[in-house]
Order: C-alpha cells, then structure tokens, then sequence
C-alpha cells in the first residue's frame, strides 16, 4: 500500500460510512479490485476519522444529545457484544465479495420496508429504551459486509415511526460509540503489528475524517426531501454486478 491507496480507502470509508451503501463493503471492492490488501484493523482504524466527523458535525448539538446518551449506549450494546464475539468468523469467512453482493441485495429489504411501512412522523423525543434496543440489534447486522450500519439503523428507525433525517441523525449518534471503540482497540492491533505504517494508517484517518463530514452533511438534508430508493436501486445493482463479476 502506498500514500494514494490509503488516501483512497479513507475517502472511499469516509463517503460510504455514513451513505446506505455499505462502507466495510466497498472497502473490501477496492481491495480486491486495485489487489491492496489491508486488514479489518486498518479499516476500523480508519473508522476512527468517521467518529470525529460525526463530533464536529453535531458540536453545537452536545447538550441536547447529551440528554440521549443512556438511549445511545443501548443501541450500541448488541453491536459491540455482536463484534466482540464474532470478529474472527467475520474476519476469517465472511470478507469476500460474493458476501459483499448478498448482503448489497438482501439488507436493501429492510430499507424498502421502512419506506413503505414507517410512519416517518416521530421525533427524536420520542425514542424509549424498547426502540433503541432494536436499533441496537439492527445495528449488529452490520457486521455482515454489504449490509451498511447506517442503512440497517435508519431503516430500522423508520419502521420504529421516525422521520428520515431524524433516524439518520440518531443512526449517526448509535454508531459513534462502536465506531469509537473498534477503531481504538484495533488500531493499538494494527501499531502493534506493524503491517500498516504509521504514516499511511494517518493518511487513511484523515480522508475518512474529511469525507465522512462531506456524506454527513450531505445525508441528513438530502432525507428531508427524499427517500432512501436511490440508495436501494445503487445497492441492488452493485450486488448484481458483482455476483456476475466475481462468480463467473
């Protein structure tokens, strides 16, 4: 890997953190298209951009977001059991593209369902402790490449009755804390390995800072007037392509 193919996959992570498409995903596409094998600990490393960008985004927001933080750490508690005891299968089976394709096509149905089954009426107040479990186990399905954690946490939002910028905004928050979290302890596995250098490791992080503001900011106005099927149609017909792709 050299300084543009880490520059490369931080925008790559930054975009598709927050965009319904699947960042872990495209992450592994990339990989395998340009032949730059990295790890899942770069990747989550690299993950740790996102977190910063998700901080400075909402800043100004601290205080009333405080107000949700018990809620927060509900819906981040079923992905982080859920990532703590099945990295290495995740790591060891599940990081191919043909994965990657599946999980495109069929996490594109719960987005489908919450467009057509979600009130989208209800206001971030309206959460309970119920509503953010299910995010939660919403959320740990994103483990799966191809499934997108903040496509699986804004469906689940939306059939769960909130507005779309809302379930976006609140998708957002849930995953800082499992963004936080895997990008630390898996970047102290990554230094401590050595595989990726240090300077290349910062490189990623920084991209992936920069353009998880851009999606970020781009995302949560764009779901006021639209709906997720742009997103599904991209998804379903990046998942064709690949299974055609890579199974022939």
């Amino acid at each position: 890997m050299d300084l543009f193919a880490a520059f490369f996959l931080g925008l790559i992570q930054g975009l598709t953190e927050f965009l319904p498409i699947s960042s872990t995903g495209h992450l592994i596409l990339v990989e395998k298209f340009f032949n730059t094998f990295t790890s899942l600990s770069f990747d989550a490393f690299i993950h740790l951009g996102s977190f910063f960008a998700i901080v400075s985004y909402f800043w100004k927001d601290l205080r009333e977001i405080w107000n949700y933080k018990w809620f927060i750490l509900v819906s981040a508690f079923p992905g982080a059991i859920a990532g703590f005891t099945l990295e290495h299968i995740v790591e060891t089976y599940l990081r191919t593209p043909f994965i990657v394709g599946l999980g495109l096509i069929i996490m594109s149905i719960p987005m489908i369902l919450g467009e057509i089954m979600g009130k989208k009426s209800s206001e971030i107040k309206e959460l309970n402790f119920l509503k953010a479990f299910i995010i939660g186990v919403f959320q740990a399905l994103a483990l799966i490449p191809g499934t997108s954690r903040s496509g699986i946490t804004i469906s689940a939002g939306l059939l769960l009755g909130l507005k779309r910028e809302v379930s976006a905004r609140y998708s957002f928050l849930a995953g800082a804390p499992l963004i936080l979290g895997a990008g630390l302890y898996e970047g102290i596995k990554l230094f401590k390995s050595s595989f990726i250098p240090l300077d290349l490791a910062l490189v990623g992080f920084f991209s992936s800072g920069v353009f998880s503001f851009l999606a970020i900011a781009f995302l949560i106005p764009f779901l006021k007037r639209h709906s997720l099927y742009p997103f599904v149609i991209y998804r379903i017909l990046l998942g064709l392509l690949i299974i055609f792709y890579f199974g022939s």
